[in-house]
C-alpha cells in the first residue's frame, strides 16, 4: 500500500516508517521538521516538507494518492499543555481536522492514530483496559480524547476507518541501530537518565520514594518504540482486512519502577548516574500501566523488546 506518514521524521515516526517499509508498504514522509530530524529520513522514501496547519500543504500531499496515512504530528508534553493550551488546541485539534479533511477529499480513508493513555487520567483500577473511564488530567490528554471522538464521527459519516493506538511511554531505539536521531527536548525518564550517563547533564531527580510500590518509586509503562511501530503496521492490516475501526491499548501489563530504570542504566552503562531523591510531584499516581489483551486478541501484538535491559541498551547505543 502507499502510506503517508505525517510526523515520520520524528522519534516514533521514524521507527513506524522503518516497520512499514519492512512490511512492504511504499512510504512517503510528511513533516515540518519542528521536532523531526532529516537524519531520521530513509533515502528510499519520498519526503514532503509541509505543515499540518496549512491545509494546502496537506492537499498537495494527499492529491498524490495514498491508501492510508499515519498521524504522529501532535505536540505531546503534558506539563506544557497545561501552561499553553492554545498551542495544543491549534496544533493537535485544528491540525488533525485539517489532515482528516484533506484525506477525505482525496479518498484516503484508512487512518492510524498515535493516541495516548493520557486519555484515561488517574487509574481507577489496574491494569487499565480500553473501557477504563476517560477523565484526562492534562490538556494534552484531552486533545487526544477529542481526536478519538472526531475519528468516530468521520468513520460514521465519511467511512474513514481508523485505529487509535493508546500507549504510555515510548522508549528505546531501533535494535538494528539504523535510527540514531536523538529525540528533541525529551520529557521522559529514560532519555533524562541517558543525558546524565552521557555527561550532558550533571544529575537527576527522583520525585517520590515513598509510594506503595515494590521499591517506593513510581511505576510506569515503558513500551519499546519498535514494538509500538510494529503495532501501527498490524493495525493497518486489521482495518484493511476487516473494514472496521479499532481502539486498543499497548502496554506491558506490569510496568517498571523509576529505580529499576536507573539501576539498569548504571549497570549497563557503567556510569554512576547521580540522582537526588526529592518530594513527590503533585498529581503523580503511584502506578500507571495498561493491559494489551485486546491488542493481542485482535492484532496478535505482544511486546518483544520492552524488557528493561533492551530499553536501556538500545537507548545507550545512541546516547553514548
Amino acid at each position: 500500500m502507499k502510506v503517508l506518514i505525517i510526523g515520520g521524521a520524528g522519534y516514533i515516526g521514524s521507527h513506524v516508517v522503518k516497520e512499514m517499509m519492512k512490511a512492504g508498504h511504499k512510504v512517503t514522509v510528511f513533516d515540518n521538521l519542528s521536532s523531526g530530524l532529516r537524519c531520521n529520513l530513509f533515502p528510499q522514501n519520498d519526503f514532503i516538507y509541509g505543515n499540518i496547519l496549512i491545509p494546502q500543504d496537506l492537499e498537495k500531499a494527499f492529491e498524490k494518492g495514498f491508501d492510508a496515512f499515519v498521524h504522529l504530528a501532535a505536540f505531546k508534553a503534558a506539563g506544557e499543555s497545561m501552561i499553553e493550551p492554545e498551542k495544543y488546541s491549534v496544533n493537535n485539534i485544528t491540525g488533525t481536522i485539517n489532515i482528516m479533511n484533506a484525506a477525505v477529499k482525496y479518498g484516503c480513508k484508512k487512518m492510524i492514530f498515535s493516541s495516548s493513555a493520557a486519555v484515561f487520567g488517574a487509574p481507577e483500577y489496574l491494569p487499565m483496559d480500553e473501557d477504563h473511564p476517560k477523565n484526562p488530567e492534562n490538556y494534552y490528554g484531552f486533545t487526544k480524547l477529542e481526536i478519538e471522538r472526531f475519528m468516530a464521527w468521520y468513520d460514521q459519516l465519511k467511512g474513514m476507518r481508523f485505529a487509535a493506538l493508546r500507549y504510555f511511554n515510548a522508549a528505546g531505539y531501533d535494535p538494528e541501530g539504523e535510527i540514531r536521531g536523538l529525540e528533541q527536548n525529551p520529557a521522559n525518564l529514560l532519555p533524562r537518565v541517558m543525558e546524565v550517563a552521557a555527561g550532558m547533564k550533571e544529575g537527576m531527580k527522583v520525585f517520590g520514594t515513598d509510594y506503595d510500590t515494590r521499591d517506593g518509586t513510581c511505576i510506569r509503562d515503558y513500551v519499546h518504540v519498535t514494538d509500538l511501530a510494529r503495532a501501527h503496521v498490524m493495525a493497518l492490516d486489521y482495518i484493511t482486512k476487516n473494514d472496521k475501526s479499532l481502539t486498543v491499548n499497548l502496554g506491558t501489563e506490569k510496568g517498571t519502577t523509576v529505580k529499576e530504570i536507573i539501576d539498569a542504566a548504571r549497570r549497563i552503562t557503567g556510569k554512576a548516574i547521580p540522582s537526588e531523591d526529592v518530594e513527590r510531584r503533585p498529581g503523580d499516581p503511584a502506578c500507571l500501566y495498561a493491559t494489551s489483551k485486546r491488542a493481542k486478541e485482535l492484532l496478535g501484538w505482544e511486546p518483544k523488546y520492552s524488557d528493561v535491559d533492551t530499553l536501556v541498551k538500545t537507548t545507550w547505543e545512541v546516547y553514548k
